[in-house]
């Protein structure tokens, strides 16, 4: 678990031009090994504002299609309603009510997510330096978000196809193990960035999770038993007004 990168890290070139982003992308997606990853992350390029860019643009892209596919399937949804017998009103708002919510809400929504992204990237960051990682957060940023932004864009294009009747569910499955791909890239984009071993980088990358996770957990079983009592009075009163 503590092995080491075979290949010792090399640097972009002296005087050679940055690397445009479609080709940093491809082989992020194609050339799956920590070396990959090391090279990107001891280029020029390395920038967190670059990567923050490329975060914004995939999600936005991701993001609008699926506010485009949930918005369409919800007025689906409420056209069957109101076929039923409950008034036609409830199919109100045509395409282009639904691209406008689509154009309205995506560029939010892209914010959000790199926020999280940022903040993510720190955290994992201050995880792995605790593992002895040697990298920063500029360079873990620029990798990660190499990986993320094309994946948020396949992922909105799927998802854009998985509405289609009857072959949408292949675009699904695929796009599941595509996730799965992705989440192995992740950690040798870490392990790369960081040089360390391979249980440090799952670690750095799971650890965050399971912590926020247990966190969450915590905060929900407190809640429950807190508002346990109330609740039950409410149910038992309810019960009782509603006993002849």
């Amino acid at each position: 678990m503590n092995d080491q990168m075979n290949a010792p890290i090399s640097s972009m070139p002296s005087g050679s031009g940055p690397t445009p982003f479609y080709q940093v992308w491809i082989n992020a997606l194609t050339k799956p090994n920590e070396q990959t990853f090391a090279a990107m992350a001891n280029s020029g390029d390395a920038k967190a504002t670059t990567a923050y860019l490329w975060v914004f643009a995939g999600s936005l892209v991701q993001i609008f299609f699926s506010a485009l596919v949930q918005s369409a399937m919800m007025r689906n949804l409420l056209q069957q309603v109101g076929s039923n017998g409950n008034g036609g009103q409830f199919g109100g708002g045509g395409i282009g009510a639904r691209l406008i919510g689509a154009i309205c809400g995506a560029p939010v929504g892209a914010v959000i997510v790199t926020l999280f992204f940022a903040i993510g990237i720190y955290i994992i960051q201050w995880i792995a330096k605790m593992f002895g990682g040697k990298g920063t957060p500029d360079q873990l940023a620029y990798t990660m978000a190499s990986i993320a932004a094309p994946y948020s864009i396949i992922a909105g294009l799927f998802i854009l196809l998985s509405a289609i009747p009857f072959v949408g569910l292949c675009f699904s499955v695929i796009l599941g193990i595509a996730g799965l791909y992705v989440l192995v890239l992740q950690v040798m984009a870490i392990k790369g960035v960081n040089q360390f071993g391979w249980g440090q980088a799952i670690g750095s990358l799971f650890i965050p999770g399971l912590v926020i996770g247990i966190f969450c957990g915590c905060l929900a079983f407190g809640a429950v038993a807190l508002l346990g009592p109330a609740i039950r009075n409410a149910f038992n009163q309810i019960n009782q007004s509603l006993t002849p």
